[in-house]
């Protein structure tokens, strides 16, 4: 997969030329200073980048105009250190096309009680320096994220970073290419969608790609590159002894491997990051690629069953914006129910493709039948998820928009064995409660696919639905059932 080189944030401030230049050299000072502080928590992924103290609107406007252009920057940070006169941002803004985060803080942490004076007054006004620039950006019905606190503080820093890993997802939606192998899953809705009102939207690039374009890749893998592939499970998952080189079905697995050798090779080959499959659209493959689909998806490729490219967009998107962070990110599908008087549950599973991410104890590899598909037995990792807060995130088309569904889940282990069923798996309690959440997610359109997510939160998919101009759903517990319908009432008039 190729990755891409964006990787700075860049760190404008706003002031002017009545100051000085005593003045504004200090300011650019102090700037540095906090960009550099910001360079070094640990919290904050990517480099930002001390770019320029702006004084006037032709600053600004040749500022914003090289953000855009220049590839390595994926969005701005700005910050008005003394008293900046809005007007001058706002043709620089009206031209902005990279996310932009207003950074509300000061220079000083504490007042100097007993020696303030107008010097200083002059010097730290950001207190309603940024208040103006609030006023404009709300005047033109621009709402960039806003941070509020001293630089120095490790929540603000930890803010500061998950708005930076939001550009992040933002930067590689905006140059993401989907491939959809075979087409959707026939008769199916939710899997449909607008490939050009998303590429408008998100910057998504889909387009649809016959199975044999995949099967000359894989009929052209290497037996050294198959067996290379195949040592790596063995070292990796506890192999079914079926699958060992002197087992009834290790056929299934060097066939599995070839598979995932020649997925990569496609994928790389067209620089693909996020790609679908369907089980209705094998032909020229002997099995339903299942453990190549999970290890690919640990890569951090993007993937989405029965030909769904928004969900393969989805989970493409949130392993960006998580690279680094503990806990995975995966395809998923409430598949099946647990009511019980202790609480009632979701079994989240699919017949192959979960990634191994969100995996806790041992991973193994394991053949068995697929009762659809017609084709030979696949190979798959079979585990257990791990336990904790997640969110499970639906991403649907609407027909004339797009709308981001997102419920906070409570995953949890997995109380007994389930010998019989071959596949990986996870149980969670949707919040508030599984009959409200259901009843909400179903109002709101939400599909049955989601990326399930253990490292971001609600508030990640809120800021990155700002981000890209859609609708945001979300369903927590504090969601009641009569709130989210007057939500989704209110909405309509705001996005329609």
């Amino acid at each position: 997969m190729q990755e891409g080189e964006a990787s700075e944030i860049w760190f404008l401030i706003g002031s002017q030329e009545l100051y000085g230049q005593e003045t504004l050299a200090m300011v650019a000072q102090q700037g540095r200073e906090v960009v550099q502080a910001l360079n070094e928590a640990a919290s904050i992924s990517v480099d930002v980048k001390f770019q320029a103290v702006l004084k006037s609107s032709e600053d600004v406007l040749q500022c914003m105009h090289a953000a855009n252009s220049a590839p390595e920057c994926i969005g701005v940070m700005v910050w008005m250190h003394t008293f900046s006169p809005a007007k001058m941002w706002i043709v620089g803004l009206q031209v902005l096309q990279k996310p932009i985060a207003h950074f509300h803080t000061q220079y000083h942490q504490a007042i100097p009680w007993d020696t303030i004076d107008m010097d200083f007054m002059n010097l730290n006004q950001s207190a309603h320096g940024d208040r103006e620039f609030g006023h404009l950006t709300a005047r033109m019905s621009k709402y960039p994220k806003v941070i509020v606190g001293h630089w120095q503080d490790e929540q603000v820093c930890a803010e500061i970073g998950r708005w930076c890993r939001l550009t992040v997802g933002w930067a590689a939606s905006k140059n993401m290419k989907v491939a959809r192998i075979g087409d959707n899953m026939r008769d199916v809705a939710v899997t449909e969608g607008n490939k050009v009102s998303a590429q408008i939207r998100f910057g998504y690039q889909v387009n649809g790609f016959g199975v044999g374009d995949l099967v000359e890749h894989v009929k052209a893998a290497s037996d050294a590159a198959v067996k290379e592939t195949i040592d790596v499970y063995e070292a990796s998952y506890h192999v079914d002894k079926n699958l060992n080189k002197e087992g009834l079905k290790h056929r299934s697995l060097k066939e599995a491997a070839r598979i995932e050798v020649g997925l990569r090779s496609f994928l790389e080959e067209g620089r693909f990051s996020a790609f679908t499959t369907t089980f209705e659209n094998l032909h020229g493959l002997h099995q339903l690629p299942g453990i190549a689909v999970q290890r690919l998806m640990g890569d951090g490729y993007g993937f989405g069953a029965e030909g769904d490219w928004k969900t393969a967009a989805l989970v493409r998107t949130m392993k960006a914006i998580s690279k680094g962070l503990s806990g995975g990110n995966t395809f998923m599908e409430d598949y099946t129910y647990h009511f019980s008087a202790a609480g009632d549950l979701v079994l989240g599973s699919h017949m192959l493709e979960i990634c191994p991410s969100v995996a806790h104890g041992n991973i193994t590899c394991e053949v068995h039948p697929l009762s659809i598909g017609g084709k030979n037995d696949p190979v798959r990792l079979v585990f257990r998820g791990k336990s904790g807060p997640a969110i499970n995130v639906s991403l649907i088309d609407l027909g004339h928009r797009f709308r981001m569904v997102v419920n906070a889940v409570e995953a949890h282990d997995i109380p007994q064995d389930m010998p019989n069923l071959p596949v990986a798996r996870l149980l969670w309690k949707p919040l508030p409660s599984l009959r409200d959440s259901a009843k909400c997610w179903i109002t709101a359109g939400g599909a049955h696919h989601t990326c399930f997510s253990q490292s971001l939160t609600c508030a990640d998919m809120e800021d990155f639905a700002d981000l890209a101009g859609i609708e945001c759903i979300v369903i927590d517990k504090n969601t009641t059932y009569r709130q989210l319908r007057q939500e989704l009432r209110t909405n309509a008039v705001f996005f329609d």
